[in-house]
């Protein structure tokens, strides 16, 4: 009997006790404050998880889809909003077989001066790529916001399609520097063309 009464009162007293700590609670103004607060966003920028967030990461890239040009558009100010204008520079669609695009139905061409074509960056970029056909040499050159020559590279022989140009058309002229402001692609006394340009800085 003794025993049953001491439980009956422990299990009292431990009543008691939860409520005087329920009531404890409540009355502090700090704890029901927070529990009042609604939840706080966090303030740091949580991106979803994905496979790519783990590669590492890649130089800032352009490359210029020209099929939105209209056959013999001057190409001039199209590309600006991606940090490019060019000069001396129109879209064709080629109707000769030797000078195919290389994708699409695009390319550029130089005109009114014959066998050349010039980049100027909005901001200096460190490489410039481009795939060129033409039936002479070709020469990519770079230069600085001084206009100096700061890099050079050079198809050797021209590279019709269907010619013996151990070149295949289309071939690519890629060449890397810093602070490029400026590129010109050229041949010499012939027509170029050019399809999917590129630079990075």
């Amino acid at each position: 009997m003794a025993e049953s009464l001491s439980l009956r009162t422990e299990k009292s007293n431990s009543g008691r006790n939860y409520q005087r700590f329920n009531s404890d609670l409540e009355a502090t103004p700090l704890v029901s404050e927070l529990l009042d607060r609604p939840p706080v966003a966090a303030s740091l920028p949580i991106q979803p998880w994905s496979e790519s967030s783990l590669a590492v990461a890649r130089p800032w890239q352009v490359q210029l889809d020209l099929g939105n040009l209209a056959c013999f558009e001057v190409v001039n100010h199209q590309f600006q909003h991606q940090g490019v204008i060019f000069d001396n520079a129109i879209a064709l669609w080629p109707s000769n077989p030797a000078f195919p695009p290389r994708s699409g139905t695009t390319v550029l061409m130089g005109a009114p001066k014959t066998g050349l074509i010039e980049a100027k960056f909005l901001h200096p970029v460190s490489s410039v790529s481009g795939f060129v056909t033409s039936p002479r040499c070709t020469v990519l050159s770079a230069y600085d916001h001084n206009d100096q020559l700061i890099a050079v590279a050079e198809l050797t022989e021209g590279n019709l399609a269907n010619s013996n140009s151990s070149l295949p058309a289309n071939a690519e002229l890629f060449l890397t520097a810093s602070n490029i402001y400026r590129v010109v692609f050229s041949t010499f006394g012939s027509h170029l063309t050019l399809d999917d340009i590129s630079f990075s800085r």
